[in-house]
């Protein structure tokens, strides 16, 4: 009798998972740092990215996703599918102490209460890993292994040398300090974490759920010196005719959002032609090349173990970045990050090797975000326009190119459906399902943003948008005008009435500032 009862308790204990469909998929996120619109080939780069592009064109390519125009509202809103006030990041991660009682739309630290993926998942019979950048809670308590990641390798904070720990920084491994050693790059140190994870894995019996966040191409740009010579040559023109090339091989790619004409340069670019130092600026451009050229082969590192261990084809890849291309020039900020000794040491450092500490510009930052205005924190097209593929060999037989609007919230319960997982949370996102069958899907009737003050609204074809250094709403017909070139608002009074009423309705439910 004693055995029958055990047997019963185990049999029940055993329930939920042995109900679950045996075909689960594995799921991939790889979420990279500050890249542009453009910075992909099958997005019109010129970098080579071979392993995304070949995802891409035998999987899914969204040409009108978007994130939350920010690191780390960007990843709040991924995590949790929820706008990333909802999820306590409306803001940026506090760096200094902070009360965790104390809640609220810019509370700057992931919402406990609103659960990840990752805690989902792994509720539901997933083994769940991250590699990589965090930046979403300081504190220990907020660290990736208490919100659901079984292990975790990578940093705590934004942005870091990709050779060494900077002061105020913690890069961890499973809550514990690690130290970089010998010769150390972080995005390959992430790439090779990865791997191990896939590896560890297959003991497990278990499906799983990896994130992987590469802090590239962010700030500082570090590369290996080889990989940045091979592509110097490719950068001697400069920004201008970059951007051109760009736009040309976006058009034979059927990406032309501006019917055949490139908009005007940002008017506060300088010009390359009148720069002295043109060597400096090519460095610049050709090291960020590099840091997109490394990731990529990175992933293709990832690739290779899924195949070599049967799983790649069972495995759902999303591929995406956080906000748009960076235009941020560091100045103080540089002194700050490294201290006052080694900051003189970098001004005399090559640029991309260690132990220099720069951005690549404004001028690039315009080429990367092709054809589209503004850059990351804004809200217009520049800063929150992503590429977005996703590969799943299983179901996605041919590629798909869709122009369905979406948003990074929508991953979430796109893992949900894909993976049979039931969860009684209920999201703001929409799952992308229908798309990848092929199928027009009931999305949201309008997405909304808000970060630093710069706001928008998108309902359907129509886009308001707000610098907030202007002062100004501008109104767009983006189905007709997505570069943004064309403000309607003073022939649309109704239109404008409308999406602000909207948007102020939205911005009080989310506590908007």
């Amino acid at each position: 009798m004693k055995k029958l009862f055990t047997f019963c308790l185990l049999f029940l204990a055993l329930q939920p998972i042995l109900s679950i469909p045996k075909t689960r998929p594995n799921v991939i996120i790889i979420l990279v740092d500050d890249m542009g619109f453009s910075d992909i080939g099958i997005f019109g780069s010129e970098i080579k990215t071979p392993n995304i592009d070949l995802m891409g064109k035998k999987g899914a390519v969204f040409t009108q996703f978007y994130n939350a125009g920010r690191c780390c509202p960007s990843r709040a809103s991924l995590l949790t599918g929820m706008y990333p006030h909802q999820a306590g990041m409306g803001g940026m991660v506090i760096t200094g102490d902070y009360d965790r009682t104390k809640t609220g739309a810019y509370q700057g630290f992931l919402n406990v209460n609103t659960p990840t993926i990752a805690e989902e998942l792994k509720k539901n019979g997933y083994a769940t890993y991250m590699s990589g950048k965090w930046h979403m809670g300081e504190k220990r308590p907020d660290w990736p292994n208490q919100r659901g990641f079984d292990h975790f390798y990578g940093l705590i904070s934004g942005a870091n040398s990709y050779y060494e720990l900077l002061p105020k920084r913690q890069l961890i491994e499973d809550n514990e300090p690690f130290s970089p050693q010998g010769n150390y790059y972080f995005t390959d140190a992430i790439s090779d974490k990865s791997v191990s994870y896939l590896q560890k894995n297959k003991s497990t019996g278990k499906p799983f759920f990896l994130y992987v966040a590469y802090t590239a191409p962010h700030w500082p740009i570090h590369a290996p010196q080889d990989l940045i010579d091979s592509y110097k040559s490719r950068y001697t023109q400069g920004w201008e005719a970059l951007r051109k090339q760009r736009f040309e091989q976006q058009k034979k790619l059927g990406l032309d959002f501006s019917h055949g004409t490139l908009p005007a340069s940002d008017p506060n670019l300088i010009s390359f032609e009148n720069e002295a130092d043109k060597a400096s600026w090519i460095e610049k451009m050709a090291t960020y090349a590099a840091m997109v050229d490394k990731m990529d082969q990175g992933i293709g590192k990832i690739i290779q173990e899924l195949k070599a261990n049967g799983t790649f084809d069972n495995t759902v890849i999303f591929f995406l970045s956080d906000n748009g291309a960076c235009h941020e020039v560091l100045d103080d900020r540089s002194s700050q990050d490294l201290g006052p000794e080694k900051y003189k040491a970098s001004l005399n450092t090559k640029i991309g090797a260690p132990g220099s500490y720069t951005t690549y510009g404004k001028e690039w930052a315009y080429a990367s975000n092709t054809p589209f205005r503004m850059y990351k924190h804004w809200m217009h097209e520049g800063g929150i326009s992503t590429p977005l593929v996703i590969s799943y060999p299983n179901e996605i037989k041919k590629n798909i190119q869709s122009h369905q609007v979406g948003h990074i919230m929508d991953i979430f319960p796109t893992i949900m459906e894909l993976t049979h997982t039931k969860t009684t949370k209920v999201v703001e996102g929409k799952s992308l399902v229908p798309i990848l069958k092929q199928r027009k899907r009931d999305a949201q009737s309008f997405i909304a943003w808000e970060h630093l003050g710069n706001r928008a609204i998108r309902e359907g074809d129509w886009k308001l948008v707000w610098d907030n250094e202007i002062k100004a709403w501008e109104l767009y017909n983006v189905r007709k005008d997505r570069i943004e070139s064309h403000n309607l608002i003073k022939s649309n009074p109704d239109k404008f009435n409308d999406l602000l009423a909207k948007y102020t309705e939205w911005a009080i439910i989310m506590q908007v500032k």
